[in-house]
């Protein structure tokens, strides 16, 4: 690529040019497809050369498209966990459906202002279109379904505080929290992702406002202690407000008690949000569904799609029936911004972002694609080969401590109990480039942890990971 224009001309090099660098970019990509499966999903880094690499761009001369972008995927060839890799069976990061890196291409190349309607247009009503569709699969009334697409489920989650503290205290948005009677408090599982604790940190509730309920033997939230604990929270002046159900945790696929958990909020006069970042993606299967009964009463819910919908990072969403709601959590008025057109929302007037990212286009280009079948199809796969991850298992001697519809796999050593052991287990399958597993403190009890997350992954690459497993137990 010795032609290639250098200094500001490297912007908008000639057609001829910007073909030949999408060329070798295209060459690039299929290649990495065609052999990832033979690569091991991990290697050790050496932090120094590492950076010795990188350092040496030291932006003072222009260099070659083509070596630059050969440098680059070389680096991230050796020095990435590769989430694309079949025996990649880690945490919710599947390797992404070519629609949704074709539909990331076109988002960053016609780069649409999504703050304003009248900006972007189509873009906004596709992602609309997205959000009611999923909406209607989780079980609300299609018609009334509101939210955004946001960077991931944190933000999404976050989202659904907000929400929550707008609607219970409506001189919050103005007022802030000092203007509030006591301290307010929400509740989660103790086996929740803990963005909570950002979450309540950066809205200034504080992390201690967090109260992290116990789970029962079956790792979901326990019903009776979190209504004896908001009991005692009242009686001690703490102000309850928001109850967070987790439909798929991250640790072991658990499905909190969704329609308890709807009918207890419904007596207490307190507001539910379900973290439903991995386990939504559910709601797309026929037979995966009915594990997330409950979901639809919910007065918000996050669903991340670059998690088991398997689009590329970041394309979280907030989902909602209370449009006025949200309206009022982000209202904002300002003089450069274009009127709105009737009929229409602007992004920005109903979530925490101001110019964002097209997300949702990924998703659509894949949903297209596929069509719910497809999804649903590979969904149910999944649940099928970690059935068949259970079976092997136990058959070899391994004990599952987790119960789930979702292919979360979380097993146990029978002969040593420690985390010691779990933990070193963990390190021999992926320090030997064969599989990447990670170690899981359930309820306190070790164990190892393998997620069936990948639309690459076949019943050899289930049997591979057990036979890795045994290895490393000898």
């Amino acid at each position: 690529m010795d032609d290639f224009p250098v200094g500001r001309g490297s912007f908008d090099p000639a057609p001829p040019v910007a073909e030949q660098v999408w060329r070798h970019v295209i060459e690039l990509l299929e290649r990495e497809r065609k052999e990832i499966a033979g690569r091991d999903v991990s290697a050790p880094v050496d932090v120094r050369r590492l950076r010795d690499a990188i350092g040496a761009y030291d932006f003072g001369r222009p260099a070659s498209p083509g070596e630059v972008i050969d440098d680059v995927a070389e680096l991230l060839r050796t020095t990435t966990v590769h989430t694309t890799h079949p025996r990649y069976f880690g945490l919710f990061n599947p390797a992404p459906t070519l629609m949704g890196v074709v539909g990331d291409t076109l988002a960053a190349a016609f780069n649409p202002q999504m703050a304003a309607w009248s900006h972007a247009p189509a873009a906004v009503e596709i992602e609309a279109h997205l959000l009611r569709f999923l909406g209607g699969r989780l079980g609300y009334p299609p018609g009334k379904v509101a939210g955004s697409f946001t960077s991931g489920g944190a933000e999404a989650n976050l989202t659904g505080v907000l929400l929550a503290l707008t609607r219970t205290w409506p001189r919050y948005g103005e007022d802030g929290l000092r203007g509030l009677p006591g301290r307010p408090v929400l509740y989660a599982s103790a086996e929740s992702h803990l963005a909570w604790l950002k979450i309540a940190h950066a809205t200034g509730l504080g992390r201690d406002a967090v109260h992290l309920v116990p789970t029962g033997p079956d790792l979901r939230l326990d019903v009776q202690r979190l209504a004896r604990r908001v009991a005692a929270d009242r009686a001690d002046g703490d102000l309850p407000f928001l109850v967070v159900a987790t439909a798929g945790t991250t640790g072991a696929g658990a499905i909190d008690p969704l329609p308890e958990l709807a009918d207890l909020c419904a007596d207490l006069g307190l507001r539910l949000h379900v973290d439903a970042a991995y386990g939504g993606a559910a709601a797309l299967s026929d037979r995966l569904r009915p594990a997330l009964s409950g979901i639809e009463r919910a007065d918000s819910i996050t669903v991340d799609a670059h998690k088991w919908l398997s689009v590329p990072m970041g394309a979280g969403a907030l989902l909602s029936t209370d449009a006025e709601g949200l309206a009022e959590t982000f209202r904002v008025t300002t003089s450069y911004m274009p009127d709105g057109v009737p009929d229409t929302v602007d992004p920005y007037t109903s979530s925490q972002q101001w110019s964002r990212r097209f997300m949702g286009l990924k998703l659509f280009l894949s949903l297209a694609v596929a069509g719910r079948a497809g999804y649903a199809e590979q969904l149910d796969r999944d649940a099928a080969l970690a059935d068949d991850l259970r079976d092997r298992l136990t058959s070899t001697g391994w004990t599952i401590v987790n119960d789930t519809p979702l292919p979360v796999v979380c097993f146990a050593d029978p002969g040593d109990g420690t985390w010691e052991h779990h933990d070193a287990l963990a390190q021999r399958v992926v320090g030997s480039g064969r599989a990447w597993i990670s170690p899981v403190r359930l309820d306190g009890r070790a164990a190892l942890r393998a997620c069936v997350i990948s639309h690459r992954t076949a019943p050899s690459d289930i049997g591979e990971l057990v036979q890795a497993v045994n290895d490393a137990r000898k």
